[in-house]
């Protein structure tokens, strides 16, 4: 068993400022995706592709600013209405009091979709294109935002003989060690899935196949990891007494990031050009 670490929500204070840890990790998040865009970017004006796949800086700053909205508003409003939507529906301005916690990936993933396309539609690119180019920068922000969960102590597992388990200080958790299903997420959604994205992505490959390794690879971690992590005490399962909300909503990833990825070998477009 571990003893919870005595984390201080709050990095630090500047006169009634107060800078939470989490905010930090969701900045590190848009930070690294920046500069791996940037590096992205550079490939892909040596890379052979065709105009609408290749990338200048200035649109990767672009792209980083219409990604950080649709992620952040669409992970609020996704917590919004798939996880605690009668508590906001009775309380609608705590929806804007994102420093309390409560941002749905799978939210994050809609706000991104209809960002993507806009972005798409002022720059005369595909979607195709700049999802492909998005998704491989997305794991680190991952990876910071389970370590953000751990560090404010919220989304714990479930009990565990385990000797790392770990009593978390919620009241909820009780005096039971618990998996650190926070850290689980991290490693797989973070560490594994930038390794296996990113290295797929080092080559040209067929138009969505990038973004549909993505999804499945994220849907099948998700889901595996939910195995361990306690469902939200408000919610419990939500199908067949063994199914949580965020099995529910990662199992459709799967199924759409394979047909994307079947169709996609199928056609064998790559940067707008037969392969």
């Amino acid at each position: 068993m571990i003893d919870y670490p005595a984390f201080d929500p709050v990095a630090f204070g500047i006169g009634p400022l107060k800078v939470r840890w989490y905010g930090l990790m969701y900045l590190f998040g848009f930070v690294a995706g920046w500069l791996l865009g940037r590096l992205r970017a550079k490939r892909s004006q040596t890379a052979g592709l065709a105009p609408g796949a290749t990338w200048s800086p200035e649109q990767v700053d672009d792209l980083i600013t219409y990604s950080v909205l649709g992620l952040i508003l669409g992970a609020r409003f996704g917590y919004t209405l798939f996880y605690d939507f009668p508590f906001f529906a009775s309380h609608p301005l705590e929806i804007f009091k994102i420093w309390k916690g409560g941002m749905s990936f799978h939210g994050g993933v809609l706000g991104l979709v209809v960002s993507t396309w806009y972005f798409g539609r002022k720059t005369g690119k595909t979607f195709a294109d700049v999802a492909d180019f998005l998704v491989p920068l997305a794991a680190p922000g991952l990876f910071a935002g389970r370590i953000g969960n751990f560090i404010n102590g919220e989304l714990w597992g479930r009990a565990t003989t385990m000797p790392w388990g770990v009593v978390f200080p919620d009241p909820g958790a009780g005096d039971t060690p618990r998996h650190p299903s926070q850290l689980y997420e991290a490693l797989l959604e973070g560490v594994v899935l930038f390794w296996i994205v990113w290295a797929y992505s080092a080559k040209p490959r067929p138009k969505l196949a990038i973004t549909g390794l993505f999804l499945c690879c994220y849907g099948l971690f998700r889901t595996s990891v939910e195995f361990f992590r306690q469902p939200d005490l408000h919610m419990g399962f939500v199908a067949f007494d063994w199914l949580s909300m965020g099995q529910m909503l990662s199992l459709p990833m799967i199924l759409i990031g394979g047909c994307l990825m079947l169709w996609a070998h199928k056609s064998r477009m790559i940067g707008g050009k037969g392969a």
